[in-house]
């Protein structure tokens, strides 16, 4: 394994070329694919699930033995129990998303041609709550993670398949908001979510080895070790952790399943076709 290098973000470097990303979304993921491909040829594109544990093996090591007890079995009874409890006015979930929880995580994030925006499952699940009279979770850890996470792991090993419908002009649009939020710098740090996990993935930023974008998506929501720290339940979904990056990065943050992040992971989702659902999963 290579040796990696401390490095201070906030000075803004940049390693190397990025890929050259073309116009379709077909085009992002074969670039991103190659680009990973060339940066770390011993890694099959299959293990950028694991994230950062693909590329060290001490972080494996540690990784692997926390899956043998995961802290989140707990969580993932609780989110099966809200499946299984109606709401007062009778209707189940099965009335928003069908009666087979494990045709659910994969339909999501998609794009909703009628309304003209990017539907996200937390964000599906707080209007199917709405819609039923319920008081809806909030929108980023608690409930709402432990549900999405007991949703994804029904749906563990199928293969992720983002549509972005070539003949919508306002999906591509959404699209490429999503792109040009991943892309562009923010924040007084000046920093994109690309040059952490595109460019300077595979590098350490204090203690942390930051993790390639290729596979991201794919184990949200997630138990993270510094959630648990801080004194929560260490659960959250994906936009928690857009919004935690916001904040490391001393930009604005946006609401969680609005139009900013949902584009966002749109794109972001997007970069992980072809992989499989791992979820949830445990994070440092």
């Amino acid at each position: 394994m290579k040796k990696v290098i401390l490095i201070v973000l906030a000075a803004g470097l940049s390693l190397g070329v990025g890929p050259a990303f073309a116009t379709t979304q077909a085009e992002d993921i074969a670039a991103l694919k190659a680009y990973f491909a060339e940066r770390w040829p011993n890694i099959k594109d299959e293990d950028m699930v694991n994230g950062a544990y693909s590329l060290s093996e001490d972080k494996r090591i540690n990784w692997e033995s926390m899956r043998d007890f995961p802290p989140y079995e707990d969580h993932l009874a609780i989110g099966e129990e809200i499946w299984n409890t109606p709401f007062k006015n009778g209707n189940t979930w099965a009335s928003c998303f069908g009666d087979d929880p494990s045709t659910i995580r994969n339909r999501f994030p998609h794009w909703n041609a009628r309304d003209k925006k990017v539907e996200t499952l937390e964000g599906n699940i707080i209007q199917c709550q709405k819609a039923n009279g319920e008081e809806p979770f909030k929108a980023k850890k608690g409930k709402i993670a432990y549900f999405s996470a007991w949703l994804a792991s029904q749906a563990n090993g199928q293969t992720i398949n983002v549509v972005v419908p070539q003949d919508d002009p306002d999906a591509v649009a959404a699209y490429e908001a999503g792109r040009q939020f991943f892309y562009a710098k923010r924040g007084q740090l000046n920093l994109s979510c690309a040059d952490c996990h595109v460019y300077q993935s595979g590098l350490y930023a204090r203690g942390n080895l930051l993790s390639p974008a290729r596979g991201h998506t794919t184990h949200f929501p997630v138990w993270r070790g510094k959630w648990a720290r801080s004194g929560g339940d260490g659960f959250g979904t994906l936009h928690r952790r857009y919004g935690g990056c916001n904040s490391q990065v001393r930009a604005k943050s946006f609401k969680a399943h609005g139009e900013e992040y949902s584009n966002l992971e749109y794109f972001h989702a997007s970069m992980s076709n072809g992989l499989t659902i791992e979820a949830p999963d445990y994070r440092e």
